[in-house]
């Protein structure tokens, strides 16, 4: 069975650098505009079969405002990030800079009490291969930028440590195509 799933980068809720973790913030103004911008570009994506957001306000927001309707996965929620949930990364550093390079440096640590990076991908990898769309389907899904990463590190069975290494903006499209353990990354024209 093979089936393509496109991932939708939820828009901004804050600036680059005062975003934070598990942040519950609704979208800001200039991530209405941006939505305004691209969603007559996005907009044919709402013809997937099935259509789902993470529980985030500003996915859910997002993924309504391109007309997707979507549907709430748990599964797509954010790393849960213990005690560092609602604070940006430098303030993290500010508080527990030894914990922060832990994390930073071992996928499996957990020095926030959450949940690692490496069970982050899992989880989200976990979500991808069990979608129930017939072969040829299509799914969207709104989520953060964190899940998106997640996503194509398992995706592509790269090591945790690339999960760094992947930059995704908001509203940005990224598409995998395959089936359960067996995915392929998508660039379209």
């Amino acid at each position: 069975m093979h089936l393509r799933v496109t991932f939708v980068a939820a828009a901004r809720s804050s600036p680059l650098l005062a975003e934070r973790f598990e942040d519950d913030r609704p979208l800001d103004q200039a991530g209405w505009g941006e939505v305004q911008r691209v969603v007559q570009d996005l907009i044919p994506l709402a013809a997937a079969e099935l259509r789902y957001c993470s529980p985030a306000p500003r996915s859910r927001t997002t993924g309504d405002a391109l007309g997707y309707t979507p549907l709430v996965q748990l599964a797509l929620r954010d790393c849960d990030m213990g005690r560092w949930r609602g604070l940006t990364l430098g303030e993290a550093m500010a508080r527990e800079p030894e914990a922060v390079d832990a994390w930073l440096a071992d996928p499996r640590a957990t020095p926030h009490g959450g949940e690692s990076l490496a069970a982050f991908i899992s989880r989200v990898g976990n979500w991808l291969d069990t979608r129930p769309v017939e072969d040829g389907g299509r799914v969207v899904a709104v989520a953060e930028p964190s899940v998106i990463r997640a996503a194509l590190v398992y995706a592509l069975k790269a090591p945790p440590s690339s999960y760094w290494n992947i930059d995704v903006q908001p509203l940005a499209t990224t598409a995998v195509t395959g089936r359960t353990g067996r995915w392929n990354l998508r660039f379209d024209g």
